[in-house]
């Protein structure tokens, strides 16, 4: 175990707040401590009925700093403040994945928002002991640029384009949305990788590049420091005028398949709660961002501009499975180790 969870934990360290990052199989090596289903823990969770017969749920759950938590941010202040809710809820913010990851795997979480290949990776490596409830943040990256000249993906080509990312999720995100443009991202176009979003902001500051592709909240970011800059293309939009059936996804909701399948009412409540936590975040925009800086999630002034560009939802069951095997299946084909070395199967999907 000991093992296994050093190994894990080198691997995730990658992700960053904004859950953009990919992990590749041959980045999580195989060890004789991978745990097998008869190793799993039993689940954390509490649950006793009340007089009406209900089993509230006694949850323990995670999320990345970032958009992928803020759709949470008003379950949490619900909690905090002792609301009353269906289940009982602790919840704890991490700023990278490395700190979930190896608590979801010892059981020591019940339910975790992490990136979305992240997820199936990890379900490959616990041998199908985790489910996906919900997609909870579609995609945050966008084209930006300083000098308006891209209007559609096709004014990409002969650009020089700033990007981080490579080898993950953003890169293939873009390679897919410009190869099915008709777009070969080697030949037409210049991507210039940098090792971390703020140098790509630091690029369009100075003006050594006028175009670049970062993820939200940093477009937020960059647009207060930098006057004139223009969000030109939403890669989620990009994506979803392809009308493949697909969708551009930067986060889900996981929890162990124990707690997924043996207390399915305390689940659907949870889903349910999430559904209005995430519905007020988008219609209360001012109220929400207050509650998300106050949280420590984004600072308020930043969740005030980005939340209308951070792609909060709760999909689930059909739609969710049809959105997010697509999606896998466009970074399998690109790198099968994006998504732990095969396509999650139907039974992956919470239904």
């Amino acid at each position: 175990m000991k093992k296994f969870l050093a190994l894990l934990l080198a691997a995730v360290m990658v992700f960053s707040m904004a859950a953009c990052g990919s992990k590749t199989e041959e980045e999580i090596p195989a060890s004789e401590g991978d745990l097998t289903p008869a190793e799993l823990p039993a689940s954390n969770g509490d649950l006793t009925p009340d007089d009406e017969g209900y089993v509230r749920g006694d949850f323990k759950i995670a999320a990345l700093k970032g958009p992928t938590a803020m759709g949470l941010a008003k379950m949490i202040d619900d909690a905090a403040k002792g609301e009353p809710q269906d289940n009982d809820y602790t919840f704890q913010l991490a700023g990278s994945a490395d700190e979930v990851t190896p608590l979801l795997i010892k059981g020591e979480l019940d339910m975790a928002c992490v990136p979305a290949n992240l997820a199936a990776v990890l379900n490959v490596k616990t041998e199908g002991q985790l489910q996906v409830l919900a997609i909870n943040t579609l995609g945050v990256i966008y084209i930006v640029d300083t000098d308006g000249s891209i209007k559609s993906v096709d004014d990409l080509k002969g650009k020089t384009v700033v990007a981080s990312g490579q080898g993950s999720t953003p890169e293939y995100g873009l390679r897919y949305i410009l190869s099915e443009n008709g777009i070969d991202p080697d030949q037409d176009l210049d991507i210039q990788w940098k090792s971390e979003h703020a140098e790509c902001v630091a690029a369009l500051k100075t003006g050594a590049a006028t175009v670049a592709m970062l993820p939200q909240p940093f477009v937020t970011v960059a647009g207060n420091q930098i006057e004139g800059l223009n969000i030109a293309l939403d890669l989620t939009e990009e994506w979803e005028a392809l009308e493949n059936g697909s969708s551009m996804i930067t986060g889900v909701i996981v929890a162990r398949k124990e707690v997924a399948t043996e207390y399915r009412d305390a689940v659907n409540a949870f889903l349910k709660e999430y559904e209005s936590s995430v519905a007020f975040v988008n219609g209360n925009v001012d109220e929400a961002a207050a509650i998300i800086g106050g949280l420590d999630i984004v600072a308020e002034a930043v969740a005030k501009k980005a939340i209308p560009y951070c792609n909060i939802v709760c999909i689930t069951r059909d739609e969710m499975e049809n959105r997010l095997s697509g999606y896998y299946d466009a970074l399998f084909a690109q790198n099968p180790a994006s998504v732990g070395g095969s396509v999650p199967g139907e039974e992956f999907y919470y239904k």
